[in-house]
């Protein structure tokens, strides 16, 4: 159980982190799965990460390195302790069965069928624990003619239709410059965990999740999906312009780019009086809502025109001033040094015991009571192996026989150099 506060009579009273005292096997390698246990991490869980011996989670081999650990790997799984163990090997899966005993949830995001053919399909894990909450995160899910499809964030933006409304119009489809297929389904493998561990509180049972990529792709089409179910047009690329209004899209400027969403009658009006542009207010072309969506790229022309003479801040400032929603787009050395991002502290030094300090950003979910946690970036391969299991009641002779069989690694931290 993990810390909580104390009363004034001595008692504890609540946890210091939501998930504090939630024990998280996982058993992932890149974004969907560590990226879920990586949330439930940062609400406090004790999430210990299940790895092959042999190199670990393959985001382990991904550059850029800082002292030869992968930048991506340490913040996908900060928080969180490593175990190293072989899972084919019948010790392994002893052991393995041992840590199901006293954890609360696991999360997987093998092909389906993976995990049987290990002897570790949920039926087994449910008989071991009841208790369990097993969520497992495939590309197509775990029934249905694509269940046994190989899943690329790639293949799925495209199979989900996200990449046909991708990119600008007239131009080839591109992806959205985040793996969302993969960060959706961690999301909603988080708030599905979070409500079955809801659950178990009033019946003290588990459950098993079926999270798919392609189906959470679809989920975040709500917008589009319910515009062809309601009119039968399929929904197009329009770059960064929006569905149903405008002006609502990025405007090229002197040195970059502003964007812009003036779209109640209110902001209409304050965006044509600061930009000079009050005729507009009176064309049919534009005078109200429906007709400015039906004219967006003839409106686009004309505030480019205006808006390409001055650099992006002093748009910002002038839009800002007369109160229409604007923004500069910025890059991402600029985001992470943007004086709001500091003011909020959501760049933050995690402390790793081999490259020393590393820098990464936040966690969104801000909560006055219980907290999120920010303890300390990716774990070295193995490195909590003796800490773990040596819990589980393993001798050390025993783990050291264990790790030159090769049935497990055992890293021991290596001391910190001078921090970034």
């Amino acid at each position: 159980m993990g810390p909580a506060i104390d009363g004034t009579d001595g008692t504890s009273t609540r946890p210091v982190h939501p998930l504090d005292g939630i024990r998280v096997l996982e058993l992932a390698n890149y974004i969907a799965g560590p990226y879920c246990g990586m949330v439930l991490a940062d609400f406090g869980a004790e999430v210990i990460k299940i790895e092959n011996p042999r190199g670990g989670d393959f985001s382990r081999l991904t550059s850029p390195f800082v002292d030869g650990e992968s930048a991506g790997f340490m913040a996908l799984n900060r928080n969180k302790k490593s175990v190293a163990l072989d899972l084919k090997a019948p010790r392994g899966r002893e052991i393995f069965l041992d840590l199901v005993r006293t954890a609360d949830v696991l999360v997987e995001n093998f092909r389906p069928g993976t995990m049987a053919d290990l002897g570790l399909a949920y039926p087994i894990l449910a008989e071991v624990n009841p208790r369990l909450i097993y969520s497992a995160a495939t590309g197509f899910g775990q029934t249905g003619p694509y269940s046994q499809r190989a899943a690329l964030d790639l293949i799925v933006q495209g199979m989900s239709g996200l990449m046909s409304i991708t990119g600008e119009p007239g131009r080839p489809p591109v992806k959205v410059g985040v793996p969302v297929a993969d960060l959706a389904a961690a999301l909603f493998g988080a708030s599905a965990i979070l409500a079955a561990l809801y659950v178990r509180d009033r019946t003290g049972e588990g459950q098993q999740i079926d999270i798919s990529l392609f189906e959470s792709a679809i989920a975040l089409e709500a917008w589009e999906t319910s515009g062809f179910f309601a009119t039968g047009q399929v929904p197009e690329r329009l770059g960064s312009a929006h569905r149903v209004s405008a002006p609502y899209q990025a405007f090229r400027t002197a040195d970059g780019y502003i964007t812009v969403g003036a779209t109640t009658p209110r902001n209409w009006s304050a965006f044509c009086g600061a930009m000079g542009l009050q005729a507009l207010e009176n064309d049919q072309r534009f005078s109200v809502l429906s007709a400015r969506r039906a004219h967006y790229q003839e409106l686009a022309a004309l505030i480019d025109e205006i808006t390409t003479t001055l650099p992006s801040e002093h748009w910002y400032r002038l839009l800002e001033e007369a109160g229409v929603p604007c923004g500069v787009l910025n890059t991402i050395d600029q985001v992470v040094a943007d004086e709001h991002v500091q003011a909020r502290g959501f760049v933050v030094e995690l402390p790793h015991s081999k490259v020393g300090t590393v820098r990464a950003t936040g966690s969104p979910m801000r909560l006055s009571r219980t907290p999120v946690r920010l303890e300390r970036a990716g774990p070295l391969l193995g490195e909590h192996t003796e800490e773990v299991l040596g819990a589980l009641g393993l001798s050390g002779e025993e783990i050291t026989e264990l790790a030159h069989a090769e049935v497990l690694v055992a890293a021991r931290a290596i001391p910190s150099r001078t921090p970034m």
